[in-house]
Parts: C-alpha cells; structure tokens; sequence
C-alpha cells in the first residue's frame, strides 16, 4: 500500500464569528496583552519527568520533503510505504562532544533506506528555482563556510543518547514534525504499543481525554518537520548537486557522497545559554550552534543559535549579502557510512529559506516575547511559523494544479479540487462537489476498521445547490402518469449505477441486489457490453444529479399543491418604529415584491403574498385588488389564535399592486406615535401557519422582530441571560431553549409546510437559542443585525432581505439519504425535523442549506463493489410543481488504513467536526466537548502514525498529506466564539453562530474558521486575478500596506498606520491616515484605477457568500484593531486560544500519549 497522495489537505481561508463591537483580539505578535486573562495555555515545561534529553547523533540528517502522488517507496520485498513525513532534524555535534559511535545510531533491524523511491514526486520546488527567503529578525548570519546539508535518510532510531547538543527547532515542512530533543527514544525492537482506550468517534461525548492544555510559551517547542508544497515532478530533478539515483535494496537506495567519518569544524559551545527549567530527572539540554537544516545549498548558509546571546541583528529587506552560489560552500556535513539517503532538495515552502512562498510580508521584526522575566536569559526560539504546513500554500497549490482542468466525475472515489480552487464539473454519472462533499472517498471495509482510524464517515449535502452558469441545471425527468422507476424493495431510484438484465427485461437493484422487472414503456435493448443504447439519452443512466416529476401519488392527501405563499410580518412596536427599522422594510417591500421566485420561464412568480403587522397585539391586512385602500383587522386575543380574514388576505402581487403600495405608504405613519414597547412571538408564527393552512398551501414567513417577547402571551420568555454560567456545567442550558413551546410549535408547521425566517434586530438580550428553535427546525434562516442603525447596517440587512426573498427554494421536503448493503445513515445535522430516523423532513429547504449526513457500517463492505449513496429530495417547487431531485455517488472501499488517510477531505472533515461539537453544547460543557475534540483528532492522527507512517523517532510528529492542516484548522473550531467566547461575546452572539454554523457548507466554514487574508497593495489593477492571500497571522502584517480579511459575515479593509499617501488618496479620497474615516461602512467611489480593482474584489467576495458582509474599516491601532485581531487565527486569542504552532505541539503530545 502506497501513502503518497495528492495533496488535498487543506481547506480555504475561514474562521470565526462575526464581529461585534468590541470584540477581545489576540495579542500582537504572540504576546500577552495587558491586563488580559492569560493563556490557558501554562509554560511548557519540558519534557517528560525521567526521559533522558537526546542530544543529535554525529551526522545530521535533515527532512526530504513531503511525498505527493508517485511510484511507491520499496522498504521491503512486499510493502511499499511513502509515509508523508519528514525525519528528524539534527544538527552537528557541538565542540566537545563525543561523537556516538556508529552503533548507537540504527537500532539492530531498523532499515537504513531513505524514504523516496526513485519515481517518487516529492512536494517543494527544485533547488535552483527557489530563492532565498530572508531569515528572521532574531537569526544571526554566519559569514564564514557553513554547513550544507547533503544526503540524509528520513527517519531513524538511536539507542543510546549521545552526550552534546540540543535538536535545532525547526522546519516542519512535511508531514511530520520531527525531533528528539524532548522525548525519549523508542526501545529497539519495541515499536509502538496499542492505542490506548478509543473512544468512538462520534456519539457520546465523553469526558476524558486532554485535559486543559499544558502551556508551552516558555520552552522551545517540539522540533517539526513537515514539507508541502509544490511537488517537482521527480525527486532526480533539481537536486543541489548531480548525483545518480541508484534503484536496488533498501540499503542501497541512494549513497551518498560524502565521504564516511568526516567531522565537522567545532563550533563554541558557549554560544548560548539554556534556560530551560529543569525537570526532574532530566538533563538540561546544552546550547547549540551549527547550520540550519533545510538550508538551501544556494546561497550563503545562516546558522541559527538556539539561544542568542547577543541581540539579534536588524531584520535585512533581502537575501542574505553575497552572490548566490550554486555550488556548495564550506565543508560537507558528516554522513554516516551505514545510512544511505538522498541529497536535500529545497522543499517549496518550509524551512528558513524555502521556494518563495506566495505573498508573504517579511517576518515581524521584533521576536515574540514568551512572558520571559527581566534579567532572565531568553527564551527558546519558537518554532518557525513558515516552517509548518501552511493553508495559503495548500490552497495555492490546488488552485495550480486543479483548477485548470473540469472535474469529470465518471471515476468511483475521485477526491474533487479544494472548495477554493474555482474549477468545472462535468456530470458523468456522480453528483457534483457543489452537491455532495464527504469526509472521505475511500472508506473502510469493516466497521473494526473505521474504529480504528477514527476518521468519521461523513457526506456534507447540498441538494439544492446554486451552480455557475456554465454548468447545466439538474434535467427534469417526465415518466408520465407511472412516475420514477424504482427497485421494488429498497424503493431507490434509477440510476447510472442499477445492473440490467436478461437482455434489458430486469434490472438488479445497486443498493439492495433485488432484481425488479422493466415496465414495457421503459423497456430498452442492451449493446454489446450490457448498458442499455438509450444510456445517453436518460439523465437518470448517465449523470449523477437530476430530477424527475413528481406524479401525485408523491402529493399529500394525493392532492397536487397550490402554489406557495410568502406572508411578511413586520414588529411594529416602539423599538422598531424609532430606529426607522419599520420605514425602511416597507419601503424594500415595494420594490422587492417584483423579484419574487419564479419556474424557469414563467413571466410572473405564482407566490402570493400576504402581510402582518404586531406588537402586544397582531393586525391583519385585506389587499384584494377590488379594494380602493387596505383594510386592518386586530386581533387581541394571542392566546387563542386564528386569521380574522381568508380572502384578500393572501394575493397576487400584479393583481392587488395599488392596494398594497398603499398599504406600505400607511404602515410606517399609522405606528409613528407608539408607546407600545412589549412584543409578542409565539402567536406571531402560528397566525402565519394558521393563514397557510386555510389558504391549503406551503409557504414561508419573513418575521422582523426586536426584542425579548415578555407580553403575556403563549411563548412569553423571561431574560435568563447570565455570563456566570459560563465554564460551568450549566452553561449547556444557555444554548438550550428556555420552554418547550417552540419545539411544539416547530412540529406544527412542518407539518404545515410552513418555514419561518427571522431577521432579528436586538438592543439587549432576545434570547436566540428560544426563538431561532422554529426558524432553525422548519429549514429556515435566522438574520441578525445587533444595535442596528440605518446608515451603518441598511445596506447588509436590505441584501440579506433581498437574497433572502429571491432565492430558490423547495417547500414541504423530505429527504432520505439510502446507501447500499454495508453502511447506513446514522446521524444527520442541519436545519430540520425529524419524526423517524430516516426521513428529514423540511418545511422549507433553500439553496444555501445543507444537510450532514453520518454514516455507520452495519455489514462488510467489498473492495470490488465499493459504496453508493443516493440522495433523494422530494420538495413542492415555487411555481407549486411536485419534484423529486436526484443525487447519486459512488466510493471506493478499502482493506489498508493508507488508502483511507490518502483520500480523505480535510475541509469537509472541519465542517463536520464543527457541526458534531456544536451540537454536543446542547448536552454537554464545553470543556468536554473541547477535549472530545481535541482526543478524536488525536486518535486520527495517532492512527495513521502507528499503521501507515514507517517506523521513526516518537519526537516526530508524522502527518497524512491530505489532513496536514487539520491542526491548524481544529485550532480555530476550538478558539470560535462558541467554544471559547471572549468576555465581549455575548450569549446570543454564541447561539446565533452555533445554529449559523450548523447549516453552512464546506467552502462557508472554510472561509468561517479560516478567514481570506488579501494584501491589496500587491494588486494588479490591469488582471483579473487576485493578489495570493497570506496567512492569518499579525507578523504577516506591514505598517505600510492595506488587507481585506473577509469571513463570510463581514469584510474587514485594515489600513497600516504608514501606507503611502497616494494610495490612501486613491482608495478614500483623503489626503493623510488620520482623516480616514472608521465609520464608513463603503468604499467612496472614485475613478481611479486601485479604487476601482479593490470595490470589484469587495463585491466579487460579496457575491460568493450567502450572507452581505458588513465592511469595516480598521486602522492600525485604532478600537477596531482589536476586533480585526480576533481573525488572526494563528495567533493567540486574548480569551486564552492557543496559537497555531502552540497547538501544533499540543497534538504532538496528545499523539504520543496514545502512542505510548
């Protein structure tokens, strides 16, 4: 079994909450801020009590670099391994250490080969392509011969520690992360022990597993290695020096050469000085000074002390002084004799002078301070940021290397391009990622198999997916008065995958093996390889995704619908009147009415419209067109509901336009006078079902509502909230609905085919976890816009509006997800109601929902066969037409844990994640369900270290390809405003988000978790093309340039305290930093071309999201600075968020605690 993959690691851009004024952002540069809670993550304070400190063995072996899709490595006769890892680094042995003899470095039995095969493609760009990165600021140059690093194998073992220095830090640039320095070496001979007590992957929460994190601010971190990147296309090309690539025995793979016994000049050993706080039984590691692993070998060479002693020089603006050079400088670093491997090829994108990364800014250039005292010796170096895998370089790479080609979907088990890279798909008998995206497209034979892994089997749907206009819509399917042909037992639809038979008479069923006999009218002759010759012309045989007409045994009370009704109800109380809210809503409607849904090429919508005003009490509106002026029925009796008028209630917008003009011209001056602050709810959702239900049709209700409904009424609530609750075992219950009348409520008008959306406008507490449980149930949308004000927050909520009442969506749905025999659909997350535990049933289901779909083994599955899923919505269109949309998709199955790790979708997996933690908050406290998932990811990842990495030292963290960045993405499910709220989040803020989150898509939590940082000052205003993002991180921050970091939920445009002049006139219109206003929430329009290039991208960002994002404007060290923070998420958050590369440690730990 192989483990090269293709890189599909990493997701998009994406990271938390929207912004609420005030929001607490993480600290600069790493640094704890004043008068801040610190970090829960303590000081790391070494390595474990009574392991013995590792120094390096004589000969260093840096990382080869990340292997991508290629011929397999050969260890033995009969496996192949090409684990996606990188060995440990280890530098030359400082001044006075004794060089351990060659026993001490191979364990008796441990092969000696390198880890890429001679066809292997390795992730980096060739050696002479790269340019030199410059290094950072707390990085002293040695302008003296240095150290290059030649041939070194990947991994290896040591038995026993030799005496001197410390393993350099660094360059994790593969998928592993590597080093010794803080862990004990493995025994020869005793490998990895069992994984100790797996939880299931889902399910019960459990509340075991990683505690609180220990901190590690004040040790250097674990030594990483880990390489992605742009893979060349043989590891023969673009080597540092012209070697052969010798093929034959492990042993033999790849010789060096260097010649045997070489010893390196001796450098100081007074160097540094550690101050690593001793543990208990364990040596203090001594300083350290030599070459830099993962050096380029063009160029001059920096060594890079562990612990400087003297300042650090001036960060330099370039590579370092010199010519670069493309031979070798300086003397050769030792190579042992018994270890063959290959020479370094500059990896593309890690280590100190990696291929140029795409867009980054030069480091931050003061080096973060760890809370060191004054007076104390400083601190470790950190991990190198540039050193670990990095989103940006993923997604670039897919976008390289995917998005020029269309997706075919004809081939089982194809993992689809990132949901970043804009490609074309083409329907050749599986449904299209716009439709469909799973956790992973090769899943495990045997439900022991899939315990193991821990990976979870998951499908991320979205039925009625918005395609791109080059792609064709779904066909609609017309069988006439027979309807869809089905399998007899399991009821699937045809599809590409059903067998026919006996020359076309039968078919067998794909998911149930039932053979059901072909009705004469659907009767086709077979060719010579056994599909039918009309193949081609059915949609049903030959694509994944299409629909066919529902006939009206599909209808309920086999009755054929009327058409959909959309009611408008509007707060009319005091609140909503003041803040023009009231005004402002009647005067869309006027417009907006015209753009309601409508089939295809039908010249009007069928939707009719009705509307309602309330308070403490509802009034009803008759618009019949025969009418000269509206007439208003008030009902006060809330707490016996029912519609005081059936005709003229609900019309034809063409036909009673006069009439309802009029009546949106009256509403905002017939309530400018009131006093009345006290609203009502619940009878406001069961007037608009009521209605729906004497009108006999499906429907939806758009509510816009103000505050917490305390009127006596049925649904009244009471303000629970309490921040007290917070970190206690009952904070559940602020996410859990305060009465049971919602849900009640909830039942009712899915039973009605009534869905509510809900635009909330809060001054104060409203309690969302209540009143979003209807919106949230009946497949609905909830919309919130705190402290709104007109001139600010009217653009978003008018976009929302309008999106909101224009897009396409089905009513009175039910969807069932059948699989064939093997697995079975277990657990399903979303907006919607289920009363069996097949069907979810959706009262309204639009073309931004999704619906996530878990799925359990219950048999064996076969390799041969491998797994179908089919996907069936049955939904009332808005033109009242009966349908049925058909989604199919085929995967691979597997037998070895490698072909698993290699076709799986980390972005996917996130988006799962995220949602089966979410709602583990409504049972469980959030610590537990931190932990949880902390523990699952370290299971995976445990997993694929102990059956699919080779062997190697445990002081390496091993990573598969395609979930390299699943760290640093559950490091921002975690810090989410929901799972670790600031002091500033407030209650509603975290239940809007969690039910937000639920619904979203894979490329909306991607953007969410981890937002898309563009630099616009790199802007070609003559291309199409956007600048590449950079990292989320503050050091990647330039005083003189602008960024746009967009979420999902709002778009941020920050503005460096230094940015020149022109530029600032260009983009605002003002002549200096200080004039630019915070305030304004859009761009100026001026024609120039910059002005022009970033207005486009802000509205090509706005047209791909589902949402308006609010733009606000940051300057530098302004109030805002703190909330822009806040999405810098590989940085530490001030509510205690660990950063990336301190996360990346973490899991390293937790990893090796199930290891051992």
């Amino acid at each position: 079994m192989s483990v090269n993959q293709q890189a599909h690691a990493g997701p998009p851009y994406g990271q938390p909450q929207p912004g609420y004024p005030g929001y607490p952002p993480p600290g600069y540069g790493a640094q704890q801020m004043p008068g801040m809670p610190p970090s829960q993550y303590g000081a790391y304070n070494g390595p474990v009590t009574g392991y013995q400190q590792m120094g390096p063995p004589q000969g260093y072996f840096p990382s080869l670099g990340f292997p991508s899709k290629g011929s397999p490595v050969s260890f033995d006769s009969d496996t192949s391994f090409a684990p996606d890892f990188i060995g440990s680094l280890r530098a030359p042995a400082a001044s006075g250490a004794l060089p351990p003899t060659s026993g001490t470095l191979v364990p008796p039995g441990q092969p000696t080969c390198s880890q890429f095969g001679q066809g292997d493609v390795r992730n980096g760009i060739p050696a002479h392509t790269a340019s030199m990165q410059r290094p950072s600021s707390s990085q002293q140059y040695m302008l003296g011969p240095a150290l290059a690093p030649v041939s070194q194998p990947t991994t290896f073992q040591y038995a026993s520690p030799p005496t001197s220095t410390q393993q350099l830090t660094n360059h994790m640039a593969g998928m592993q992360i590597g080093g010794a320095s803080t862990s004990a070496p493995l025994p020869a001979g005793l490998g990895y022990g069992p994984l100790t007590s797996v939880p299931p992957a889902s399910g019960n929460f459990s509340a075991t597993g990683s505690g609180q994190y220990a901190s590690y601010s004040s040790q250097g971190p674990l030594p990483l290695n880990l390489p992605h990147g742009l893979p060349p296309t043989s590891l023969s090309q673009g080597l540092p020096m012209a070697q052969p690539v010798v093929s034959g025995p492990p042993s033999a793979l790849h010789l060096s050469s260097q010649a045997p016994g070489f010893v390196p000049p001796p450098v100081s050993a007074a160097a540094g000085v550690s101050n690593y706080p001793s543990a208990a039984g364990a040596s203090k590691p001594p300083a350290m000074q030599g070459a830099l692993p993962g050096q380029a070998t063009t160029g001059l060479l920096t060594s890079q002390p562990n612990h400087a002693t003297s300042p650090p020089p001036p960060p330099m603006a370039g590579p370092p002084p010199g010519p670069p050079m493309t031979s070798l400088q300086g003397p050769l670093p030792p190579t042992h004799p018994s270890q063959p491997g290959y020479p370094l090829q500059q990896n593309g994108s890690f280590g100190q002078s990696r291929g140029s990364q795409p867009n980054y800014n030069p480091a931050y250039s003061g080096p973060a301070s760890y809370g060191s005292q004054p007076g104390a010796p400083p601190p470790p170096k950190r991990l190198d940021p540039d050193s670990i895998p990095s989103p940006i370089q993923v997604i670039e790479d897919d976008k390289n290397n995917r998005g020029s080609e269309p997706f075919v979907t004809g081939v089982r088990g194809q993992v689809p391009p990132l949901v970043t890279t804009n490609f074309l798909v083409k329907d050749q008998g599986n449904a299209s990622p716009r439709y469909i995206r799973c956790t992973s497209y090769n899943i495990p034979c045997t439900s022991d198999m899939a315990k193991q892994s821990q990976v979870p089997l998951a499908a991320v749907i979205k039925p009625l997916a918005t395609l791109p206009s080059e792609e064709a819509p779904p066909y609609l399917v017309d069988h006439g008065e027979s309807g869809p042909i089905r399998c007899n037992r399991c009821k699937a639809y045809m599809c590409p995958f059903m067998q026919f038979i006996e020359g076309g008479r039968r078919f067998q069923c794909c998911f149930c093996s039932c053979v059901t006999e072909v009705p004469s009218h659907y009767f086709q002759h077979l060719d010579h390889t056994g599909r039918r010759v009309d193949y081609y012309d059915r949609p049903e045989l030959s694509l994944g995704s299409y629909e066919f007409l529902a006939t009206v045994d599909y209808c309920k009370n086999n009755k054929f619908p009327n058409p959909p009704a959309f009611i408008f109800m509007i707060d009319v109380s005091y609140n909503a009147v003041r803040s023009g809210l009231v005004r402002l809503i009647c005067e869309e409607l006027k417009t907006l009415l015209d753009y309601l849904p409508r089939e295809g090429n039908l010249e009007e919508s069928a939707i009719r419209v009705g509307f309602v005003t309330y308070n403490k009490v509802l009034h009803f509106y008759n618009v019949k067109s025969s009418l000269a002026q509206p007439q208003m029925m008030v009902v006060s009796d809330v707490a016996d509901m029912f519609v005081p008028l059936l005709d003229g209630f609900l019309v034809n917008v063409n036909e009673s336009r006069a009439v309802f003009t009029s009546l949106l011209d009256q509403i905002p001056e017939m309530f400018a006078d009131t006093r009345e602050t006290e609203t009502v709810f619940g009878p406001v959702i069961q007037a608009g079902m009521e209605a729906l239900k004497a009108a006999e049709c499906a429907g939806k209700l758009f509510i816009f509502h103000t505050s917490l409904p305390i009127a006596e009424a049925p649904g009244k609530l009471k303000n629970r909230d309490d921040k007290k609750l917070n970190n206690t075992d009952k904070e559940k219950t602020l996410f859990q609905p305060q009465t049971s009348f919602y849900s009640n409520l909830a039942k009712e008008c899915v039973a009605q085919g009534c869905c509510v959306d809900l635009f909330l406008f809060p001054n104060q507490y409203l309690d969302v976890a209540t009143l979003g449980v209807v919106p949230y149930q009946t497949g609905g949308s909830v919309y919130k816009y705190a402290y709104f004000q007109g001139e600010s927050d009217q653009e978003r909520f008018l976009n929302d509006l309008r999106r909101d009442v224009q897009k396409e969506v089905g009513f009175d749905a039910v969807m069932r997800v059948r699989t064939s025999t093997g697995i079975r659909a277990t657990d399903f997350f979303g907006a919607f109601y289920m009363s069996n535990t097949t069907d979810v049933e959706l009262a309204g289901l639009d073309c931004d929902k999704t619906i996530t779909v878990e799925f359990k083994h219950d048999d064996k599955l076969s390799e041969d066969n491998g797994a179908l899923l089919q996907c069936a919505v049955l939904y009332t269109s808005c033109a009242g037409q009966r349908r049925l949309r058909i989604h199919n998709l085929s995967l691979n199955c597997c037998t070895q844990l490698a072909d698993l790790y290699r076709n799986c979708e980390t972005d996917t997996l996130i988006n799962f994640l995220a949602k089966f933690a979410y709602r583990g908050l409504l049972n469980n406290p959030v610590k537990t369900v931190r932990d949880t998932l902390v523990n699952q990811c370290a299971q995976i990842l445990a997993c694929y270290r102990k059956n699919c990495a080779s062997p190697s030292s445990a002081g390496q963290l091993i990573l598969p390809e395609c979930m390299k960045l699943l760290p640093v993405y559950l490091n921002c499910v975690l810090k989410s405003d929901v799972l670790q709220p600031g002091s500033e989040v407030t209650t509603d803020d975290r239940a809007y988000i969690r039910q937000l989150v639920t619904t979203m898509d894979v490329a909306e939590t991607n953007v969410f978790f981890y937002p898309r940082l563009l630099p616009l000052t790199r802007v070609d205003v003559n291309s199409d093309s956007l600048p590449t993002a950079i990292r989320n991180s503050e050091e990647r921050l330039s005083k003189g340039d602008l960024y746009l970091l967009e979420n999902g939920l709002n778009v941020f445009l920050w503005v460096g305290v230094n940015v020149q002049q022109g530029l600032i006139q260009s983009l605002f219109g003002v002549s200096s930093f200080s004039q630019i206003s915070s305030s304004m929430c859009a761009l100026p329009v001026l024609d120039n071309p910059f002005s022009k290039k970033v207005r486009s991208i802000i509205d090509m960002f706005q047209t791909q999201r589902s949402r308006y994002m609010k733009l606000m404007i940051v300057k530098q060290e302004d109030k805002l600075d703190l909330l822009f923070k806040h999405f810098l998420v590989e940085d530490k958050s001030l509510n205690g968020g660990a950063s990336y590369v301190d996360f990346l440690c973490h899991m390293h730990k937790e990893i090796r605690q199930l290891l051992s």
